[in-house]
């Protein structure tokens, strides 16, 4: 999210967006559910489960219902309110993992291999380090292993995000900001490899865990060069997706933001579905 003159948000995601970019900048607030006018239109947030503050949004101008999803994920997070999904006319649907090579397993199985690879390292005398980005995958992260009774340490950049969180009134359990050193029994939440400052002196001997959804594929731990990469994610897999399409039932479906081919995907679904370019997308609000 870039600076404006007056961004609308939900009330954490307008805390997130001064924090990242300065606390003067004005917000008008969307609380979840609650509709505001706009001209002639009027618009909804819904709870989007991809991390704290994420929302959907429904616009209606009393004739068309539209359902702008943004990244979105369904079920359950330690994080993130449940995703709704409202009926609606015309859905612009997120669609990262938009292709049927990406099915996640269970939640439930992600945890526990991330929870059992955490142990074994520890175990073994090293320090688990676990790789996720700073704002929402970090957060979920460390609530998991809070709540399976690992203590965490976190990157600092991760630190200032996750006391947003705490603001917010999300418990991320028994968490630390990283100083100088590692303490027996405790993990290390810091920044993906790909990001600039990852990486934290006086670890000692680590175990580099990765935590993507992008996981699903065996090479990612080697492309990623990670000891472990695990799948969990917070964007809908290719299943939840289909879901989504089918609880909203629209007349009409727009993709966006994912691999081609995932239009056709619908299409044989039996819904009308098409890839959404600039022109279209600015033409939906005139």
């Amino acid at each position: 999210m870039a600076r404006h003159e007056y961004a609308f948000a939900t009330p954490a995601t307008g805390k997130l967006y001064q924090h990242r970019l300065g606390k003067n900048l004005r917000v008008r607030e969307l609380p979840y559910g609650t509709p505001t006018e706009l001209g002639s239109v009027q618009l909804t947030t819904l709870p989007a489960g991809h991390c704290l503050g994420s929302a959907m949004l429904l616009a209606d101008n009393g004739t068309t219902r539209l359902l702008y999803t943004g990244d979105f994920k369904l079920g359950e997070s330690l994080t993130a309110r449940e995703a709704e999904l409202p009926a609606a006319d015309i859905l612009v649907i997120e669609s990262t993992f938009g292709s049927p090579r990406y099915r996640l397993p269970p939640r439930e199985e992600s945890i526990e291999q991330l929870v059992e690879g955490v142990q074994q390292t520890l175990d073994s005398g090293r320090t688990p380090v676990v790789h996720a980005y700073a704002l929402g995958k970090a957060q979920e992260v460390t609530a998991i292993l809070t709540r399976a009774g690992f203590p965490v340490l976190q990157h600092s950049s991760i630190a200032e995000i996750s006391r947003v969180y705490e603001r917010c009134g999300v418990s991320l359990g028994n968490w630390s900001e990283y100083k100088h050193g590692v303490f027996d029994g405790h993990v290390v939440v810091t920044l993906p490899k790909s990001m600039k400052g990852f990486r934290l002196a006086g670890l000692g001997e680590a175990v580099s865990i990765a935590v993507t959804g992008w996981a699903v594929h065996p090479s990612t731990q080697h492309r990623w060069k990670v000891d472990l990469a695990v799948p969990l994610s917070d964007h809908a897999d290719f299943d939840q997706l289909m879901e989504a399409a089918k609880r909203i039932a629209p007349k009409k479906i727009y993709t966006t933001h994912g691999p081609a081919g995932f239009d056709e995907h619908l299409r044989a679904a039996g819904f009308d579905a098409e890839p959404l370019n600039r022109n279209r997308q600015q033409r939906l609000f005139h």
